[in-house]
């Protein structure tokens, strides 16, 4: 695991695209996407580069139940306004969440996922150490799943919404294990809410209790951190 300390969070987003572009060099071909406020600096370098993305294929991690694909709340909303409108891909996946059958659409997206290989997947950490939805207590053999969401990670969607009510209660998510077998993995994590997560991530030991724990088995791990999200590492 490779800890890269950066100013804010603009040079983090700056320091991930560079890695980006050095997997593109070497012939990534599919993206494992990540929502939330951490990764947006990374969006907007993919936006303002030249770089042409119509040959890839991208992966999201997750998707709330039962929010349509034009709801300003849905993560396929948000990619689309944050990046995918102004950089198109060859193919976007992300989890239907209005799907009727949510088991059908799990067996789906992990099929999705076995036919495109992630080469390289952003991922962001939750103040509970959850990554995509895995919420703390998740197997680290699961893969696409659905999942009930913690109050905590609610409380913290909560500023996206006009009330906590309105958060929804379930999302289908990437698992664990879907999201290991990246063959690359970067994750970035702003601001002093996050730096007991990531303590725990990095020098903690490895449990379902923190499911980000679990990243450090990975081989081609990079975590991006400020010095508030980094204020409690040795």
């Amino acid at each position: 695991m490779k800890i890269i300390r950066v100013q804010d969070q603009l040079e983090g987003g700056k320091v991930a695209f560079n890695l980006l572009k050095e997997s593109l060099a070497k012939g990534a071909k599919t993206l494992g996407l990540a929502t939330g406020s951490s990764p947006i600096s990374f969006y907007q370098e993919m936006v303002k580069s030249s770089l042409d993305f119509l040959e890839m294929t991208s992966i999201n991690l997750d998707e709330y139940v039962g929010l349509s694909t034009e709801n300003a709340q849905s993560y396929n909303y948000f990619m689309r306004q944050i990046l995918f409108d102004a950089k198109p891909f060859k193919k976007n996946f992300i989890p239907n969440g209005l799907a009727t059958d949510l088991e059908a659409e799990v067996k789906r997206y992990d099929q999705i996922i076995a036919e495109h290989p992630i080469d390289f997947q952003i991922l962001g950490i939750g103040r509970n150490g959850h990554i995509g939805f895995n919420e703390p207590g998740t197997s680290f053999e699961e893969e696409t799943h659905i999942v009930n969401l913690q109050e905590s990670t609610i409380e913290a969607n909560s500023r996206f919404f006009t009330s906590i009510e309105d958060v929804p209660k379930q999302a289908i998510s990437m698992g664990i294990a879907s999201i290991m077998k990246s063959k690359m993995i970067v994750l970035l994590a702003f601001g002093e809410e996050k730096a007991d997560a990531i303590k725990g991530m990095i020098s903690g030991s490895i449990t379902e209790d923190l499911p980000a724990s679990v990243l450090q088995k990975h081989e081609n791990i990079i975590v991006i951190v400020d010095e508030a999200a980094a204020s409690k590492l040795a």
